[in-house]
């Protein structure tokens, strides 16, 4: 690490990334960048659906749809590897996404001209957008996890469309070795913690145990979305930062936390 790093704001400081690991990288640069000392936790994996045929038929027919919502970047990973796979996309259909993440993903596929909201990034967010307002008799389909929020879709289908879902890939929690996460804390190694989803905070807390729920319940927990904050405080935890959206949101505000101390 050069001088400059190492005398950054986060300096010394050991900050958890628990993001999926094939999407942890951008943050681990900032945070390097920064004079940090990333740690890699990874509190979900992205798995294929288990049957695969329903997407299938669902793509086979694109063409009777208006729009196609991506929920996140997986989506549009999972989602967009099949449909290149089977066709191209229908030329009018409208694409439209929640967050920077997912409209850089939709770029690797050619697609250019997404729909997103250019600040909070959100389900309502997206609602809010002009395009989504008159959609009485559209035809929308939401590409998504399994589960997942029902506020988009069942707000569209208020406004008169017709909405059908498509569940691309299912979330799961990986089998990790805890023991580096508790040395860390109990050498005072470990700062602060990033989440970037509610589910994601629920399977650390279980993954780490009740040693494990006491340090983190203590620890600056950096969340940038009130829903995600909302869940730290619900389990107890006493140092929620809530942060501005994305991976600038979350450095921007540990180098803000962490620049004075």
């Amino acid at each position: 690490m050069n001088a400059s790093a190492s005398e950054g704001p986060l300096a010394g400081r050991g900050i958890v990334i628990t993001r999926p690991a094939h999407q942890a990288q951008p943050l681990v640069d900032l945070i390097r960048a920064a004079g940090g000392n990333p740690i890699l936790f990874p509190v979900l994996e992205i798995l294929d659906a288990e049957d695969l045929k329903p997407l299938h038929a669902l793509i086979d027919r694109l063409d009777e749809f208006d729009f196609a919502i991506f929920i996140s970047p997986n989506a549009v990973n999972k989602a967009m590897n099949l449909i290149t796979a089977r066709r191209a996309l229908p030329a009018g259909l409208r694409i439209a996404a929640i967050g920077h993440g997912s409209v850089k993903e939709l770029r690797h596929f050619g697609v250019t001209d997404a729909i997103a909201p250019s600040r909070k990034f959100d389900s309502e967010a997206l609602l809010e957008l002009p395009e989504l307002q008159d959609v009485a008799g559209k035809r929308i389909v939401i590409f998504r996890g399994d589960g997942g929020r029902e506020l988009l879709g069942d707000t569209l289908a208020a406004r008169g469309a017709r909405v059908e879902y498509a569940e691309c890939y299912r979330r799961g929690k990986p089998n990790l070795d805890t023991a580096p996460l508790m040395k860390a804390w109990a050498r005072n190694e470990l700062h602060a913690i990033t989440v970037t989803s509610s589910e994601g905070l629920r399977n650390l807390f279980d993954m780490i145990g009740k040693l494990g729920q006491t340090w983190l319940r203590k620890t600056p927990l950096f969340a940038p979305h009130p829903r995600i904050a909302e869940t730290a405080r619900e389990l107890g935890l006493t140092a929620v930062i809530e942060t501005g959206p994305g991976d600038e949101g979350l450095i921007a505000q540990l180098e803000q936390y962490f620049g004075g101390k």
